[in-house]
Formats: structure tokens, sequence, C-alpha cells
């Protein structure tokens, strides 16, 4: 008897401890991991059933096999093998040491980094008309370009499908249903709508349906700005407040457009990005375009890295957006050698305003202003906000700061930062305030981004904001007065380099040089939804069809449209040869009757280098004939994952296709340098002697292989390098017979003693009097 009592006991004990177990699992904190799998690893039992295997493991590291169910988020099979699930850091543990689990990551927040261009970057006539560059639709020719953003608003006409031919037999997407989208709301334009929230939801709670529409609907105009830019259909008199007024039309007007929603009003969430490009790559897009981004990260953690090379092997370009954090140095997103890199510029266009003071001196800002204008001849008081607040940061008219008796019925001028720059203007006009000056901090200094201010508003330039501060401090009755001046086109010189676009050097790999290329990311006229104000603020009541707005998020689908252009003439061409015809066809200098000169940074008014804007600025035109290419694949990657020692698992998690393309060779010595890349970043290991210098010079080797896609023709090289480096190619000339040979070089670069920390630039091309192949060149010294 005492036997049993102590039996019954001893099992009251054991359930009351996996009682606890259970409750402590389901109050312990959860978070989304994305777990990676390997294929071949799959016991036979399971057959072809990955989501089955899948959701054993799962249950074998959890006490509730109901709990395992629900928190697995999706299954990958397109750009990975695996699945994404809600689990406590133990479990995610215990996961990663099952067999046949390569890598157990933490999801990642991305944020969104956010007309005239096709005339600008010559591929349309005056009247937005394509011109006889690049072939129009057509089956064979078909390009679906796949965009991962907010979603879009099928209503714009951007998305008209007139003309287009049937949606093409290889397309497998779909329309899908949701609040306020409707699965006839696509076309032979819009070809496919799709949402992710799951990984959203999970980390913060459901969507706010009041807010925004759980459905493809973009409710925030992002996405549908950056998917016109890409491929929106030719609209006649589109407009902002009658700024910018022309045709607008996307890069690639012929090609279609699927959307794809994984951005939400709290960000996008990396398991959503996945179950996004999962589905993008099986539908059939040839070309993706991210403009979001999370900090740079080792590849074999970076969701997007990993999702963006499955679709490098099936043949998929992937865009992504270089960042808005410059000016300062390594601040860049997305620097995967396989993810074509896009950083920003000016157009030829801007929108200018003037300031005039009452002291009679004039400076030029600009604005989107368009409602009742400030009186000319009857100048108002103008007031520094710092003078005007109860804040010790009052000169950045942060909401409350203002003390409306001391601003109302004058013109406030305020420092950017911190808060939104049209923000301002809110906190300025409910103080009482009449007009707004905007003035830059060095952060930003020259660089103007304009904005549809809902108050008389201009913003100026570091200097001319100092100069006007001073008079306002000088003056004893310091007035002004604020002219908005319309659109002005012809602006010089263009492009500068933004500001804000995000700067090299690549602070994952940094031998390899990023961004690529930029393309206009500045005041950009395109699409825009219905739901939202230009401002992007809920107090901005008014709605338009298009929308100017600035950030690499619209530089990106620029070259993402440019790439299904290149892709619909040149299908032949893969991913890399697409890459590298923007790359060694881009300028980085301007050229004129007094020679050339190298393209501008817009922070600091002076020259811009390579790790600014990569390659340079995209002329399509010559992309279109680029006479050589360097081209890669994914056993070229995967050497190089081998020359950075990535181990087997972190490779297996990159390269999903598994076997003998995703593993190194033991007897075999890997090069970073010996990846075909069409640029050329060279890092220079210094010899620590005296003042940090290198005592003996060092030679760093690279091996480039080229592909003739022109006709014969004879190449010769010519280089340039920064001072202290001598550049030895061998050989110097490169004789093609005809399209589709390819041909090898050794490149030495050998350095001199520099101080460590220190940077130079040169470039070395390719020519055979018809094309110039031209490849960046950037040296650092560490």
């Amino acid at each position: 008897m005492g036997n049993a009592v102590m039996l019954r006991a001893l099992l009251l004990a054991l359930a009351l401890a996996g009682a606890a177990a259970a409750a402590a699992e389901a109050t312990e904190k959860r978070r989304t991991y994305i777990v990676h799998m390997s294929k071949s690893a799959m016991p036979a039992e399971y057959g072809d059933d990955h989501g089955e295997w899948y959701g054993a493991s799962l249950r074998s590291i959890s006490t509730s096999s109901a709990a395992a169910a629900t928190k697995m988020l999706y299954a990958y099979d397109t750009v990975l093998h695996g699945f994404s699930a809600r689990l406590t850091a133990k479990e995610a543990e215990d996961l990663a040491c099952l067999d046949g689990v390569l890598a157990v990551n933490p999801e990642t927040r991305y944020e969104l980094h956010t007309t005239r261009t096709p005339e600008f970057l010559g591929i349309a006539g005056a009247d937005g008309a394509s011109n006889d560059l690049f072939p129009q639709s057509g089956t064979a020719a078909d390009v679906v370009v796949g965009v991962l953003d907010t979603g879009v608003w099928p209503e714009s006409p951007s998305y008209d499908d007139t003309g287009l031919a049937e949606v093409p037999s290889f397309w497998k997407g779909s329309c899908v249903a949701g609040a306020g989208f409707n699965a006839s709301s696509c076309n032979r334009k819009l070809v496919g709508a799709r949402f992710f929230s799951r990984g959203y939801e999970a980390a913060m709670g459901p969507i706010d349906t009041d807010r925004e529409s759980k459905s493809p609907r973009d409710d925030d105009g992002h996405g549908t700005h950056t998917s016109s830019t890409a491929a929106g259909a030719a609209v006649a008199s589109a407009s902002l407040f009658g700024f910018a007024s022309g045709t607008a039309r996307g890069m690639a007007p012929r090609a279609r457009v699927a959307a794809y929603k994984v951005c939400w009003l709290g960000g996008c969430f990396s398991s959503d990005i996945l179950a996004g490009m999962d589905a993008a790559v099986a539908d059939g897009c040839g070309v993706l375009s991210l403009s979001l981004g999370g900090g740079a990260a080792d590849y074999s953690r970076d969701s997007v890295a990993i999702g963006a090379f499955a679709a490098m092997e099936r043949g998929v370009l992937v865009s992504c957006s270089a960042g808005n954090a410059g000016p300062g140095s390594s601040t860049l997103s997305n620097v995967a050698p396989w993810i074509t890199t896009v950083g920003a510029g000016t157009l030829d266009r801007d929108f200018p305003a003037y300031v005039s003071l009452g002291n009679g001196k004039n400076y030029t800002g600009v604005s989107l202003y368009s409602g009742k204008p400030l009186p000319v001849n009857t100048p108002l008081p103008i007031v520094y906000a710092a003078n005007a607040s109860n804040s010790t940061a009052g000169n950045l008219c942060m909401p409350g700061t203002l003390t409306p008796e001391k601003v109302a019925g004058k013109i406030v001028v305020c420092d950017r930062g911190v808060s939104a720059r049209v923000q301002k203007g809110f906190v300025v006009r409910d103080a009482g305030g009449a007009g707004m000056v905007l003035s830059n901090t060095a952060a930003n200094g020259q660089e103007l981004v304009a904005d549809a201010h809902l108050l008389p508003a201009a913003g100026v330039g570091e200097r001319e904001g100092e100069a006007i501060k001073a008079y306002v401090a000088s003056a004893a009755n310091p007035t002004a007065t604020i002219v908005v001046a319309g659109t002005k086109v012809g602006v010089r010189p263009s492009p500068v380099v933004a500001a804000f676009s995000s700067r090299g050097p690549n602070t994952v790999t940094p031998e390899i040089l990023k961004p690529d290329v930029i393309a206009p990311g500045v005041n950009i006229l395109a699409a825009w939804t219905g739901k939202a104000g230009p401002t992007g603020l809920a107090a901005d009541t008014r709605r338009v069809g298009f929308n100017i707005i600035s950030g690499t998020s619209m530089s990106c689908p620029h070259v993402s449209g440019l790439a299904a252009l290149l892709r619909s003439a040149r299908p032949e061409w893969s991913p890399a040869a697409v890459r590298s015809a923007l790359m060694t066809t881009a300028y980085a200098s301007y050229s004129g009757a007094g020679g050339s000169s190298a393209l501008l940074d817009a922070a600091t008014g002076g020259a811009a280098t390579p790790f600014d804007y990569g390659a340079g600025h995209v002329d399509p035109a010559r992309a279109a004939d680029p006479g050589l290419v360097y081209d890669l694949g994914a056993k070229d990657y995967v050497d190089f994952l081998c020359a950075l020692k990535y181990s087997p698992a972190m490779i297996a998690a990159v390269a999903r296709s598994g076997g003998a393309v995703a593993s190194c060779d033991g007897n075999r010595t890997y090069s970073v340098g010996a990846l075909n890349y069409p640029s050329f970043a060279v890092a220079f290991s210094t010899a620590n002697g005296e003042g940090g210098e290198a005592s003996a010079p060092a030679t760093v080797t690279h091996t480039r292989t080229v592909t003739n896609v022109g006709g014969a023709g004879t190449y010769k090289v010519s280089t340039s390098a920064a001072e202290g480096v001598a550049v030895e190619v061998e050989p110097k000339e490169l004789a093609f017979a005809a399209a589709g040979e390819k041909k090898s070089y050794t490149v030495k670069f050998t350095s001199r003693s520099q101080p460590s920390g220190t940077s130079g630039f040169g470039r070395l091309v390719w020519s055979d009097g018809k094309h110039s192949v031209a490849s960046p060149i950037a040296f650092t010294w560490t």
C-alpha cells in the first residue's frame, strides 16, 4: 500500500512538473526564427512531404504538439528549404542541434528605403514615348517585374493594360482577394498581387484593419510608386499639383508587374519577405525589386541575400536599394555580390522656391507647395524656431515645442533633422505660423529634397540656411517672403550623388565594391495610392494620383525596370551579365566643352568617389550594347563563399541547390579576387611600420574573364590608379573573333607605403574603339 501511494505521488509530481514546464513554455517570450533545412538530409519515410518533416522537427523540441503546430508561420521550398516559426530561445537552440537543420536565425526587421527620368536616361522621347532601343511586348520577350513592397493601388492608370498581349503562358502567379481588393483587380499589366502578413502579425499583433488593408492593396503609396517607376504604363498629363507635368511612364512600360505586399505600417519582417520571394520566383518573375533593407549582415544570416541567391540560380535578377543612411561611410544595405545594389542621384529637374529677405537678399531653395501663396510685396516677420520654443531642441520644430504667441503670423526657420520634413510644417501651422524655411544642417549639406508642404515653405541648403539665420539674429525687425516658382528643367550639374544615399566601403566583404551603380532617386514622380496624402501623414487629407518623393527606394526600381528592358532585349543573358552591362557602361564623370570632371557629391559639393556611386550612373542606351560582359553563375558565388572560409553548413544555408556546386574543394586555394565581378575593390594589408605605414610594397592579384556579346574586334586596356599604386594587366589586348567567345586576364595591384585607414581610386577600361568597358577600382589600406 505504501508503494502504491509513493507511486501515485511520483506520478502526480511528474504531471505537475510537466504542466509547469508546459506553462513556462507557453509564457516564455517567443520570437520568429528562420530555420534552414538540408533537403538531402530528409528521412526517406517522409517521401516528398517537406512540410511533414518540418512539422515533425518542430514537435520534437516542444512539449506540446498542438503548440508546435501553431508556431509554424511559413514553409519555404523555392528560395530556401525550411520554414519560419515562433520559438523560445531554448527551442531555437534545441532545434539547431537536430539532424538536417543547417541554421536557425532570428528574424530581421527591414525598413523601406524611402516623369522625367525616361528622357533623362535616354530611353524615351520628349513626349514620353519609347524609342527603338528595346523590343516591345511579346510572348517570347515578356518579363514580369516582381515588386516586394507595400502593395499596389490597381486603379492607377499606370497599370492600364491597353495594347498588351495576353498574359504569358509561363506565368503561374495569382491575384489574391482580400479586404478592399478583388481578384478581378489584376489585368494584362498587373498580372499578380499577393500579401504576406503572418510574420508581421506574430511579432506586432493583428493588423489594424481601420488603418491598413489586409490584402494586396497599398495604403501607404510606396509600393505603387516603386512598381509604377519600374514598369508603369505611359500616362499623359501626369503631375503633382501641376509640378513635373508631362507623360509619366516606367522604365519598362511594356513589362508586366506583380505586387507582393510584405511591408506594413510597423515595418517589413524577413519571414514575410522570404515568403514573398518564394512566391515571386515560383510564379515566374524575371526581375525582383526590393526597395527595403536592414543592417549589413553575414550572407548566411541575411534573409534577402539568401532569397536572392536562390532567385539568381533560377535566372532571376534581384535589384535592391543601397539604403538612405548617407552621407556617412560604410552605411550600405544589401551588399551580397549576387544582388544589384543601387544608390541614388539627382535629375536635371528641380522645383525652385525663393526666400526673399527684408535686407534685399534672395536665396534659392525647393518646394512643392501648391496652396495660397504668401504676399510678395508685403513681407512677414521671420523668426528662428530656437528663439520661439519652450524646448532645448526647439530649432527642430518638434511637436509641441513652438510657443504660439512667438510664431503667430510669422515665417519660422526650422532646422532639418529627427522628425519628418513635412511634419515640421504641420507643427509650424498648428502653432499659428504663416510659413516655414526648412534649413539643412551639416548632415545634409546642399542637398535639396522637395516636399508637398501644407503651408508656404521652402527647403534650403546649409549655407543658405546659415545666412538666413544670421540675418534673423542681426536685424531689428527681420522680415521675409517665400515664392514657389514651379518646375525647372535642365539643371546642371546633374546627376549629383544624393547626400542620403548610403556609401561604401562594404563592411561585410571589403573586397566587393558596393553600391554597384546609382540611378535617379531624388524628386521622382510616379503613381500613388488613393488612401494617403502626398506627405504620407495622417493629417494630410489631400489625395493625388501621382506623387514626388525621394530615396534609394526610388532609384532601385529604375534599375529593376532597366534590367527588365535588357532581359527582354537579351533573354539569353544571365542576371550577372545584365548587371555587368549596366555597370561597365555607367558614367562617372560629366563631359562638356571644357573636358570632363568627376560626378559631384551633394553632401560635400566636391567630387564623389566609387564608394558613393559604384561604377557610376546608369546609361541604358549604352548598356544595350556593352561589347563585353563579366558573367557569373552559382558555382562562382559558391567559390566566393569558399574564399570567405564559410563552413559547409553556412554555404548550404545560402546556396540551397546542394550537391557538388555548393561545396568547397579542400585541395584548392580560393580567392575573393577571383570572383568575376565588374568592379575591383583592392584591400591592401599594411605591415605596421613606423607611423602605421607599410614597410614594403604589397601586391594583390585579381583575375577576370570577359565574354564577347558584340562583334569581332580587339580590345586594348587602359588604367588609372591612385598615387602610390601600380596596376599591371596581362595580356594588354584581347582579340575576339565572334560573339560568345571568352577571354581571361590578370591584374596585379602593387602598393607602395600608405598610411593605414586611407583609400584611393582608379579605373580600368577595355576599348575596341566603339565600346568602352569600364570598371571602377577602389583601394583601401587596413
